[in-house]
This record gives C-alpha cells, structure tokens and sequence, in this order.
C-alpha cells in the first residue's frame, strides 16, 4: 500500500514550491473554484447547461470548450461575464500550445506512450499534437513534472529527472485517480469534517449487513457527504492494481475513491473502512492502496488496525480469534458484532483462522452491472 506524499496546486490544497509557479491552469479549475466560492452545486450548474451533467463533467475534464451560450449560463450562475469565460478559454488554449511546444520528444514519447486517457484512438504522424493536447487537458497539468507531482506514487524516485521514463501501471493509476477526482467533482457534499466522519461511524459500518449495492451504495454516499467526503467508485484500468484511495480535492472536500477490485462484500467493506482510517488518522495526506503494498509502513499498519477495529471492537477480538470456522457461529458472532458475516469471514482468513475459499457462501460477491447500477441509482 503506497503512500502519495504530495497535493496538486489545482486543487488549491497544500502546494509545493514549484507548483505554486505552475502558470498553467484549466477552464474546468475555474469552474469548480467559482461554485465553491458561490456555494453552487454540480446538480444546479447541470441542469442549467444545454448538455447536463455530460457537459458539465466534460468541461472539468477539459473535454470541451466553452463557447458563447455556455460562458452566458456560466456567467449568470458563477460571476463574471460572458466575455470573461470565453477570455478565459482562449487563454487557456494559449497556454496549453505553448505546453506543447515546449515539451521535449522524450516528454512526448512518455505522454503517448504511457499515459492513457479515457478514450483511445490509433497515433499517427496527423494527429499526434492533437494526442497530446488530449492528455494536457485531460490530467489538467502543463508538463510531464506537474503530473508526476500529481499522480506518481514513488516521491524519491530519480529516474523521471535522469529519463523521463515511467511505467505503464503508473500511467494507468494515474488515470484511474483523475478519473476519480473528476467523478468526486460531480458530487455536491457538505464542509470536510473528520469529527463529523468519527461521529458517523456506526452508521457507515451497520451498512455493511445489506446485500445489495443499489441499497447500501447511495446510503453511504449520503453518510460519507454530511461529512465533506465524495464516495465514488472507477473501474481500475488494465495495470491499475488500486483498490482504494483518499485524498483532498478541494481544501473543504475528501474524496474516497474506491475499484471493486475484487467485487466481495469483505474486500470491499474493509477498503472502505481503511481509506476512512487514513482520513480520521493522517489528514489532509492523500493515499493510494494497492494489492501487495507496503504492509511495514507506519500509515498503512495504523489504518489497517483503524479498519480491523470497526470490523470486530478491540473488546471482542479475541472472542474472534477462538471463534470456529463454521457458519452457524460466523453468522451468529457477526450478528453480535453488527456487521456482515462475509466480513467476519474475511477477518479470520486473514488472520489465518480460517482458509480462503471463492465458494463460500458466507462473502456475497457481486456483478459489474450489480455494482455499476447502484451508482446510477
């Protein structure tokens, strides 16, 4: 489980030296610092929009331009004028040809070579400055550095300063956290709160005893929302090995991004409640937790032991370690407990009391569409 030790200056958090001189700055960084500051909601600012909530991701994600109508509702709604946010645009445009311009064919070659974007399409020799402009607008950084500072787990790596080189399993971790910051942008919640989170515990965890996604998922995002933390879930891209992460996107939100890596009801519960241990515990510091991570790092053995508490009290703990494996007694020491007995199972398999088995009945595993639905809802 890796440790992401350093904010980006768009999302006006804690900036680095050198970030705080990024000169480079998306329409969509705009937009979301407006409806902050007039305290408009991504669902009021869509429905006013031609294109609803597909325009309005659209624009964060730096997937089209503002034009005359739309910077005419952006101005009646945000502030400004009309004019202002066509300005704006066209600066912005400026400003991203001169990033391009200025990128080294090393920088360029990482760029189309390694970092993907959403929507693929074959690179020829045309379209390759238009390739790179996609991916300058979609990460919402002016050069191969500001995302690095951005995405890249590993911070005293020198290899990006001798090479410019990285791996593809950075690259695709790197768009499954923009694609859920963007996902997180869309989700109107109230002031970050880490108390108010701690005070919500117990009904965050009793959750876990529903089956069904559509039923527990909207509850949660409701739960997590009255605390200022975006719960939202992104399918992990080929190489993405994430199966939760944790940071701030704006100075007043969390995000709390999660994969379904493994679609059952233990795993999933259980990144849930360590992701919120790195919010309660460690803060404003962003995190990302991947299968077969760092288990000897001082952050990652304080959430995991936050996580395993909620699962089973301190107090009850050694009632699980002498528990039988069989499912009468799982069933009737989770029903104590208040969770899940799918959680209660996973608990003990991990601890060695139990082994790991895909045909038990007692962890509910759940489909693509079970889980994809219940974030339509």
């Amino acid at each position: 489980m890796g440790r992401n030790q350093e904010t980006h200056a768009e999302g006006g958090v804690r900036m680095t030296e050198q970030a705080q001189h990024d000169w480079f700055s998306p329409v969509g960084d705009s937009v979301l610092a407006a409806m902050r500051r007039r305290g408009v909601k991504a669902d009021s600012l869509s429905q006013a929009l031609q294109g609803g909530r597909d325009e309005l991701r659209a624009i964060l994600a730096g997937q089209t331009d503002i034009g005359d109508r739309t910077a005419t509702i952006l101005a009646r709604i945000l502030g400004g004028t009309a004019a202002f946010w066509t300005t704006r645009q066209k600066n912005f445009e400026e400003a991203l040809g001169r990033s391009i311009d200025a990128l080294n064919e090393k920088e360029s070659e990482v760029w189309l070579g390694t970092i993907p974007i959403p929507t693929r399409r074959r690179l020829t020799k045309s379209n390759r400055k238009e390739e790179l402009q996609r991916r300058l607008r979609y990460y919402g950084v002016s050069s191969l550095s500001g995302w690095q500072r951005r995405y890249v787990l590993d911070r005293t790596a020198t290899r990006f300063r001798s090479s410019n080189s990285f791996t593809s399993d950075e690259g695709s971790l790197s768009l499954w956290l923009r694609s859920g910051e963007l996902e997180a942008a869309m989700v109107d919640t109230k002031s970050w709160d880490a108390k108010r989170l701690s005070e919500l515990l117990p009904e965050i965890r009793a959750l876990s005893r529903f089956s069904n996604p559509s039923v527990f998922v909207p509850k949660l995002q409701s739960l997590l929302a009255k605390a200022g933390v975006a719960f939202v879930f992104v399918r992990a891209p080929n190489g993405c090995r994430a199966s939760g992460a944790s940071r701030m996107v704006a100075a007043d939100k969390a995000m709390l991004l999660v994969s379904f890596r493994h679609r059952s009801d233990d795993q999933f519960w259980f990144t849930v409640f360590h992701e919120i241990g790195h919010l309660v515990l460690h803060g404003a510091e962003p995190f990302v937790d991947l299968d077969g991570g760092d288990a000897d790092d001082r952050f990652e053995r304080e959430a995991n032991a936050f996580a395993e508490e909620l699962v089973v009290p301190k107090k009850m703990q050694p009632e699980l370690t002498g528990l039988p494996n069989r499912k009468k007694e799982i069933v009737s020491f989770a029903r104590r407990v208040g969770v899940s007995p799918g959680l209660i199972l996973g608990q003990m398999q991990f601890k060695g009391l139990a082994p790991f088995s895909r045909s038990s009945r007692l962890q509910r595993t759940w489909t693509w569409n079970d889980i994809e639905a219940a974030f339509e809802s």
